[in-house]
């Protein structure tokens, strides 16, 4: 994946009942990257730790390359554009163009045409008070505020939250014309399938504050399948042995529904043992997901 534009070493937090890591985690520049996992999962916490709004208890992290937790962090900021989950309440009695002005303050890389830009093409506008603003619009005015001093990196949390369907492919667009720019990175968190599809390059499953893998988004969807075997008379195979074996279960006298997260040796495997696939489907990523959430929670007890 060569250069990192976010490196987590080690990382660990423990708050209430909840612990996050210890976990390593790399984040490859010039890439859109999603991370995916049940809600409570540590997806938000993990941003606000890249943000350095939270301290881990131990380990570091990098980002664009510099380490947090120095004198260099608001500098750092400079060049990262942040979405965050909720929006922000303190600020509700703001027009949207005085915390624009606020922003164009703060961010040397400011560029007020792009900020209009976005505005527009975000079909979304800055001259209420923030707090009569729609979800939508709101979301669609931050998103803008956030890309508008051309930042290196984009940490998006659920960016979709509140957007019409119209709105939304509109914000896929937009994204797409930033990743133009092969020093851009994006680093998302969104529960809509469509949207990984559609805009990541990898996929990290984060699940009860533990990475369970990074994969290549292509090739993780063409690698998990569920199916439909037909086995011989009498046979004595065990389907567990199919390669990247996750689960099966019987659905009449020597039929059996299998899923396997490697396709293309448990088809060799298969046609080895003279197994009759009557049918095959890919798993859609929320029941991959699933599948990784079953599997963690099982090595957890």
């Amino acid at each position: 994946m060569g250069e990192h534009a976010i490196a987590l070493n080690s990382v660990k937090l423990v708050r209430d009942h909840f612990t996050f890591g210890p976990l390593d985690l790399e984040i490859p520049k010039g890439y859109v990257t999603a991370i995916v996992g049940p809600n409570g999962s540590g997806k938000s916490t993990l941003f606000r730790m890249i943000m350095n709004t939270i301290k881990p208890q131990q380990g570091n992290i990098h980002v664009l390359g510099e380490q947090l937790g120095y004198d260099n962090d608001d500098e750092l900021k400079q060049n990262i554009g942040h979405l965050p989950e909720e929006a922000t309440t303190f600020d509700y009695f703001l027009k949207g163009y005085d915390k624009a002005a606020f922003h164009a303050k703060w961010f040397r890389g400011w560029n007020n045409d792009t900020y209009q830009r976005l505005l527009s093409n975000l079909a979304t506008r800055d001259d209420l008070q923030l707090k009569k603003m729609s979800k939508g619009m709101r979301r669609k005015f931050d998103l803008s505020l956030a890309m508008a001093h051309h930042p290196k990196l984009l940490l998006l949390d659920e960016p979709s939250s509140g957007l019409d369907p119209i709105a939304w492919k509109t914000m896929i667009e937009v994204l797409h014309q930033y990743m133009e720019n092969e020093d851009h990175t994006i680093l998302m968190t969104t529960h809509i399938v469509d949207e990984v599809k559609r805009l990541a390059d990898y996929i990290v499953f984060l699940i009860d504050g533990q990475v369970y893998g990074t994969y290549e988004k292509d090739e993780l969807l063409q690698s998990w399948m569920t199916y439909f075997i037909e086995t011989p008379a009498h046979s004595t195979i065990d389907i567990r042995s199919i390669p990247g074996y996750c689960e099966h279960k019987l659905v009449s006298n020597g039929f059996y529904e299998v899923i396997s997260s490697k396709a293309f040796e448990a088809e060799q495997w298969l046609e080895q043992q003279q197994v009759n696939v009557r049918s095959k489907q890919l798993l859609e990523l929320d029941e991959i997901l699933l599948q990784h959430v079953k599997r963690a929670r099982q090595f957890a007890k």
